[in-house]
């Protein structure tokens, strides 16, 4: 193996996020506007081949984590074939995705059946008129049919994101957690970041993970940490005192993680982003339709993840928010 991509924080860089569009079938507000979205002309997005020939670049400097973002990925045609192509790789040992869940329930087998092990859905409210108040689109059912499915087929675990909001979703912990332990599904409670596109974003508005917890605990039973945790995975995980039920918190806000990270980032369109909330990106699509070699390209790679920051610092005053709003960077 090559030299591991560590940056000048000693953190090694082994999980590789790869979107594969801008395009989305809802508008959730805290990541896209209503409507007039500009997305990428499908000519700027990185073809199945290129994604492939990426993947095999940074493979051997250690990266064998890879998860399938948008946008919406399923969106994306034939999306099982690039998941076929990522799996047939030496030294993959992981492929997930994370979608809204609309178009799940059809793919869900020839997915599990291409290679992908795991699942993300995305679900901020177990009720359809809240759920279309934060979408702006119908689909409830379709995404609650899309987590049995998920089951169905096999994904173990499957995971279910919510986004905590304050004065929005605070009626839905309660049923997350009965969710939680009725269906087998970890319910995974993330906090409000600021990458919307309408730049709306206010930390008042953030529902913390220490007051979901709390929530929780009081009332249907406490919450206690799950000891076997991944000290790179975003998520805290806890279950319930009984053992049934398993919830996760992303508290990227009140309790960041930057320094146990071992993520970057590839868009749709071919640029490499060291972290959800870089200023700078490089510009890898240029390079694999330019005919550089593959030498050069992973030493672009690299010097992007040597270039990364210590933080986010959206707790402090020097923080600026990306450009480029969520569905733009990839989940």
């Amino acid at each position: 193996m090559i030299e591991p991509l560590i940056d000048t924080f000693g953190r090694v860089h082994n999980n590789l996020r790869i979107s594969v569009t801008d395009r989305c079938n809802i508008r959730c507000f805290y990541c896209m506007p209503a409507g007039d979205v500009q997305f990428m002309n499908r000519r700027e997005l990185l073809t199945f081949e290129e994604i492939e020939r990426f993947v095999r670049i940074v493979v051997p400097m250690g990266v064998n984590k890879i998860r399938l973002t948008g946008g919406e990925p399923l969106v994306r045609k034939d999306l099982h074939l690039l998941v076929e192509k990522i799996a047939a790789i030496p030294g993959v040992k992981d492929i997930g995705v994370t979608t809204n869940g609309i178009l799940f329930a059809e793919q869900a087998q020839a997915l599990w059946d291409a290679g992908l092990r795991r699942v993300n859905i995305s679900l901020d409210a177990l009720d359809p008129v809240r759920f279309q108040e934060i979408t702006r689109r119908e689909g409830y059912e379709k995404v609650i049919e899309a987590i049995h499915a998920a089951k169905r087929v096999g994904f173990d675990p499957v995971k279910v994101n919510a986004v905590s909001i304050r004065g929005m979703t605070e009626d839905q912990i309660v049923p997350f957690g009965h969710f939680a332990r009725e269906t087998g599904a970890e319910i995974r409670f993330i906090e409000f970041m600021p990458l919307d596109a309408d730049n709306a974003w206010e930390r008042e508005k953030v529902l913390f993970a220490s007051e979901i917890i709390e929530r929780l605990s009081a009332e249907i039973m406490p919450l206690v940490p799950i000891g076997d945790h991944d000290p790179h995975a975003p998520a805290s995980e806890f279950q319930f005192a009984d053992g049934v039920g398993r919830i996760g918190f992303i508290a990227s806000v009140s309790q960041p993680f930057c320094m146990q990270c071992n993520r970057f980032r590839i868009t749709a369109d071919g640029k490499v982003r060291n972290c959800l909330f870089s200023l700078e990106e490089t510009d890898i699509k240029s390079m694999l339709r330019g005919g550089v070699p593959d030498e050069e390209i992973a030493a672009a790679v690299r010097a992007s993840i040597t270039a990364k920051k210590e933080g986010h610092e959206i707790n402090t005053a020097r923080f600026i928010q990306p450009d480029r709003p969520m569905y733009s960077i990839g989940g």
